[in-house]
């Protein structure tokens, strides 16, 4: 048995980012960026109203009171998204909406409610004084062309598109997705909606695991369950090997009579990389490659192989997107009661956490129950022979945080 740290420092390094590829902008959310975007062009692209008034010339106003108002000429007005052609001249004024560009001579906006309007609007009387440049956008006063909007490996996000789309960006390069092989092994289990025949179970893996992949950023296809043969299972490892970027299966890999995946992994010529984890839940799990193409064998009990992906699987996804820096998304609580592990193996228990940052343990801690899986938030690690009294401050690992 391999501790989860070297299992994961093994498996990060064999795992590479996929080649890039154009994508619009609309379908760039949760992308990666392959390469540093800069901006194309200033943000604001000219200097503009930071709201509804009249562009003047600071100067002019500067005395400017209730009781001793200036009146200015009004020279015309300018909506968002209109030019301009005139100058603004000593003693004039242009109106002016939010956003819109800042006519040439003026250099300040005095806010439409501290003006009055003259009947024919060919006139205004300003009651404030304004500094010069108050209520004005500079161009470039946001984003300067050509600095940075995205890093490399970074991840888009509804941020990243808002910036991009102000800056004019159509487009982008990015990491493809990675399409992951999905299937379970085991002549025991039966898909959902079907009669169960005698001794027969439901299987569930697959698709909690498909659920974890999409949060995770990756495409799936999903393959039949495999019956509990070698000649089964080569012929749906090799047709998932050739179908996708990555492989994940789950049940098959511990010692079992029945248990065929190492052995058909390997007569496909697939180099397993380490078996065998030094955690509960999970201790039967296979890492290994075969033609670049990294290979995932999971538990098959339901708890061992969500934890096992949370915790090895999600970050191999991460780098194979093209994430450069990724850590697991954790939440800090307080303990509401003592929990100990007194196995020799560490331990990452199913705890739930409430509104207010208390954490307790979910229920039954077996491999096999999914009440508690589903009543849970995240998992407590508890290293072999650890001790946590109530009161004590923990951080748990988040199921579906990225």
């Amino acid at each position: 048995m391999i501790p989860l740290e070297q299992a994961l420092e093994m498996v990060l390094k064999e795992i590479h980012p996929l080649e890039s590829e154009g994508v619009g902008l609309w379908d760039a959310e949760a992308r990666v960026a392959s390469d540093s975007i800069l901006a194309p062009i200033d943000l604001p692209p000219f200097d503009n109203s930071a709201m509804d008034g009249y562009a003047v010339r600071a100067a002019d106003v500067r005395t400017a009171s209730r009781d001793r108002p200036v009146t200015l000429a009004v020279l015309g007005e300018i909506a968002a998204g209109s030019g301009f052609s005139g100058r603004v001249r000593s003693l004039e004024a242009v109106r002016v909406f939010t956003g819109a560009l800042l006519p040439a001579g003026a250099d300040a906006v005095v806010m439409q409610e501290d003006t009055g309007q003259s009947a024919d609007a060919a006139r205004i009387q300003v009651f404030e004084s304004v500094k010069p440049f108050e209520n004005v956008r500079f161009r470039g006063g946001d984003i300067k062309r050509s600095s940075l909007l995205v890093s490399r490996g970074q991840t888009i996000g509804f941020a990243q598109l808002a910036i991009l789309a102000a800056a004019g960006v159509g487009s982008i390069r990015a990491f493809a997705r990675p399409k992951i092989a999905l299937l379970a092994t085991g002549t025991e289990l039966c898909e959902p909606g079907q009669p169960l025949g005698p001794g027969q179970i439901y299987e569930s893996n697959r698709i909690a695991l498909r659920a974890l992949l999409r949060h995770s950023g990756a495409e799936t296809m999903v393959f039949p369950v495999v019956a509990d043969s070698l000649a089964a299972t080569k012929a749906a490892l090799l047709e998932a090997f050739e179908s996708c970027d990555a492989v994940l299966s789950t049940g098959g890999v511990s010692v079992g009579d029945h248990d065929y995946v190492k052995q058909a992994f390997s007569e496909l010529d697939g180099r397993i990389e380490f078996w065998k984890l030094a955690l509960k839940p999970g201790k039967p799990f296979v890492f290994g490659q075969r033609k670049q193409a990294p290979f995932f064998g999971l538990p098959g009990n339901p708890v061992s192989a969500l934890v096992t992906f949370q915790l090895i699987v999600r970050p191999a996804i991460q780098k194979m997107k093209g994430v450069i820096s990724w850590r697991q998304s954790v939440s800090i609580g307080t303990l509401l009661e003592p929990i100990k592990n007194s196995g020799d193996r560490r331990q990452f228990l199913r705890v739930k956490m409430d509104v207010d940052g208390g954490v307790r343990l979910a229920g039954g801690q077996g491999s096999h129950i999914l009440s508690s899986l589903a009543d849970s938030d995240g998992l407590l690690d508890m290293p072999p022979g650890e001790m946590r009294s109530k009161g004590d401050p923990v951080s748990v690992i988040n199921w579906n945080g990225d």
